[in-house]
């Protein structure tokens, strides 16, 4: 049976969301359960054989700043769910909320692994080839040294190989150009400690690639910086809102567009499904010593429920375990990294 924390109270919506997608979720996953953490209140009309009430006093705002979110709301619905793994209650936890301060509540809580440096959020932006593009870090860490986006491929590598069932992902490092001797000095030294790390077999590095290539799904995994990769995905996911809105726009502007979006409408709904960033909600915060997945704040009941699906398959194959084995594996390339905060 796997256990499953839930921040009920995170996000835009809340309980409206979380809790319907907690039901669709437990629905269809008959070997998993649910502790549901949030306010009395707003869980009392839940019920479920393989959910459990998990009483938290303090909701995080999303505009909570860390002092706040970290030193003062000490039982909040969000801290009081990355507890349950940390206590060994929960395989891991899911919350909707600030990005920031489940990070740093995390970090704080569960520490990161031997080895990592910097926790980074993992996410998924849909390519062409039907799939998705695994990208990190997607906004934890504004400035990264190159043993970061080393730790970053490995920790990748691994969340490919068991979520997505890759036995050898390859891993493209983000860059203006696909020669090695392009980008800054950063990026450069990135590249040659990826190329070490894929000749000693810790990964399959397939070299530079460009943004288009996340969306054209050149490599399984795409490492930057989390500025980048935050603007990337906000990017594919205003790109996917308004292929959407244009097609639904023309195709009601008259009677023979009405009819051309009946019969294209198989067509249009493949894309709008395949582009649909709903189906790829909840980054997984890779490098600590408990699984933690972050929703976006906006999710629906879908993207949530998607969420839910992820941090279940991750404990299922014991994502964190194969993350500590590579990271193990590659220890020596990592021996001169310098602790920051």
């Amino acid at each position: 049976m796997i256990t499953i924390a839930v921040d009920c109270m995170g996000g835009d919506h809340g309980p409206v969301v979380t809790l319907p997608a907690c039901r669709n979720f437990l629905d269809k996953h008959t070997d998993a359960r649910l502790l549901l953490v949030g306010l009395p209140d707003s869980l009392g009309a839940f019920s479920h054989p393989r959910a459990q009430a998990v009483v938290a006093t303090e909701v995080v705002g999303m505009d909570d700043p860390l002092e706040v979110a970290l030193r003062r709301k000490k039982d909040s619905s969000m801290r009081v769910a990355i507890q349950q793994v940390k206590d060994g209650a929960a395989q891991a936890a899911v919350s909707a909320g600030n990005t920031a301060a489940l990070m740093a509540i995390s970090r704080y809580l569960l520490k990161t692994l031997d080895g990592i440096d910097r926790p980074a959020i993992a996410g998924q932006i849909p390519n062409a080839k039907g799939a998705a593009t695994t990208v990190l870090d997607m906004g934890a860490n504004v400035d990264c040294s190159a043993e970061h986006l080393l730790q970053f491929a490995i920790m990748g590598s691994a969340l490919v190989s068991v979520l997505n069932g890759v036995d050898n992902p390859s891993v493209g490092l983000l860059n203006i150009g696909e020669e090695a001797i392009k980008g800054n000095e950063v990026i450069k030294k990135a590249g040659e400690l990826l190329r070490a790390a894929s000749k000693a077999g810790d990964f399959n590095f397939y070299g530079n690639v460009e943004g288009n290539d996340i969306f054209k799904g050149t490599a399984d995994i795409v490492v930057c910086d989390g500025f980048v990769g935050n603007v990337a995905l906000k990017a594919s996911e205003g790109l996917a809102t308004m292929i959407v809105d244009f097609l639904r726009v023309e195709f009601s502007r008259n009677i023979f567009t009405k009819f051309a979006a009946i019969a294209a409408y198989p067509i249009v709904s493949a894309l709008k499904k395949r582009m649909d960033h709903r189906r790829y909600n909840g980054g997984a915060l890779l490098g600590l010593r408990g699984l933690v997945f972050k929703s976006h704040g906006s999710a629906d009941e879908l993207a949530f429920e998607y969420a839910l699906a992820r941090a279940y398959d991750a404990a299922r194959n014991n994502l964190l375990d194969r993350v500590q084995v590579r990271i193990a594996h590659v220890a020596p390339l990592l021996v001169d990294i310098a602790p920051s905060m």
